[in-house]
């Protein structure tokens, strides 16, 4: 779409993402008029930040984009990543969105009443602002890798596509979360030898009692639950459960890649003369993972005891598998590692928000995207209400509960915001 900017809109949105552009649908059916400006390409990181082998981890019937529901055959399946652009592709077209991709916001403020957003498009106003820019806008790559030598090759997992990209050898896989272990598995099944340094991230069953766990999940409740809850406040930060849809789906056992040959070690706590150095807590991030993936099997259990529901027996997961020892060391040139995939997730960027919003953490003050600045929103981040709200599951449920709170703002606040600039 070729746009020409107007010096004032009603709504700017920050970012061309399934959020931004979740809140394009709504400000579009309220009749609201705005711009959504995108620093790359609209919906970017399905398109050019995934691996060739990358699948949906939830079942498809979990894609529930505003009015744009999952429309395929296979509910229950998992769709691998030229049917996930696919899907978001139709949801783009849908939705038409008066987008400016290409387009930076250097600085968000307030002046004189209305918002001033400076972009390398140029510098509007607005009445409101909905940053759908997300956490994850850059890789997190921890400062030891400067120290690896020179001749060893390193990637994030953004840049991560296939085995065969990667130069003869062994391969470190640096971080346990979905795409960590998900990359791990990659290599793996195409028989590199693959050393995995694992973290605090959890793990979940695929299937239990004859069914996705996501769907018990779903039955019990779990997607419902709001990050206010007991508990949940942390929620947040933590990092995602590791499985995969891969061939229909399965788990994900380190365990198991262990018996097969792959190396496993604890937290890297850095790299020193060639060698990649590790916290003794292996046994601990498995025992964690484990002990995760069966407390999630035990809530399905009481919830079919509870419903009387006729199910497969109930079952445990012992350990295939136990660390003989505690590595402290890898020897990168003994074991002839010639790369590197840091699987360390993502920093966000909110340096250009001249707002105080933000908690001790880098984290928006915020209830259910509503931040305590009348006219500022966010979208799109982890547990911003419910555990979808990062997730095509339910991102849009949060942009229609977002948008019909900027609308109401703006029938209560916009004749005096329209004096404000002069209108």
């Amino acid at each position: 779409m070729t746009l020409s900017l107007k010096p004032h809109y009603s709504a700017v949105v920050i970012g061309g993402g399934q959020a931004g552009l979740s809140a394009s649908h709504y400000l579009k059916k309220h009749g609201i008029d705005h711009v959504v400006f995108e620093k790359k390409t609209v919906a970017h990181k399905w398109k050019d930040e995934r691996w060739d082998a990358f699948c949906l981890v939830t079942p498809n019937w979990q894609c529930q984009l505003p009015d744009h529901p999952y429309d395929g055959d296979d509910p229950h399946g998992f769709m691998i990543k030229d049917e996930i652009i696919a899907y978001v592709d139709r949801f783009i077209k849908k939705v038409d969105a008066p987008v400016l991709e290409g387009t930076t916001v250097s600085l968000l403020e307030k002046v004189d009443g209305v918002f001033k957003v400076e972009s390398s498009a140029g510098t509007v106003t607005a009445d409101c602002v909905v940053l759908a820019t997300s956490l994850y806008s850059g890789p997190s790559i921890p400062r030891a890798a400067e120290r690896l030598p020179d001749d060893i090759l390193q990637i994030h997992t953004v840049d991560y596509r296939n085995p065969r990209q990667l130069p003869a050898g062994s391969v470190v896989v640096v971080g346990s979360g979905q795409s960590g272990c998900q990359i791990a598995e990659d290599l793996h099944l195409a028989g590199r030898k693959v050393h995995m340094v694992t973290g605090n991230a959890p793990r979940c069953a695929r299937f239990y009692r004859g069914r996705d766990v996501v769907d018990w999940l779903a039955d019990v409740g779990q997607y419902d639950i709001t990050v206010e809850h007991d508990g949940m406040t942390k929620k947040k930060h933590d990092t995602n459960h590791y499985l995969t849809g891969r061939d229909g789906g399965r788990d994900i056992d380190l365990r198991k890649f262990a018996l097969e040959g792959m190396s496993l070690y604890g937290r890297m706590d850095g790299i020193s003369g060639g060698k990649m150095l590790f916290a003794p807590n292996l046994k601990a991030n498995l025992d964690n993972a484990d002990r995760v993936y069966n407390g999630i099997n035990g809530l399905i259990d009481r919830y079919i005891t509870e419903k009387g529901i006729d199910a497969p027996p109930a079952s445990v997961y012992t350990p295939l598998w136990e660390p003989p020892i505690e590595p402290s060391e890898l020897d990168l040139a003994a074991e002839g590692v010639t790369s590197v995939i840091w699987a360390t997730g993502f920093d966000p960027d909110w340096s250009y928000v001249g707002l105080p919003i933000f908690d001790g953490t880098g984290y928006p003050v915020q209830r259910r995207g509503v931040t305590g600045i009348g006219g500022v929103y966010v979208l799109g981040l982890p547990w911003l209400w419910t555990w979808g709200s990062g997730r095509l599951l339910a991102v849009g449920k949060d942009a229609e509960h977002v948008v019909d709170h900027l609308a109401g703002y703006l029938e209560g606040s916009q004749p005096i915001l329209r004096q404000a600039v002069g209108r």
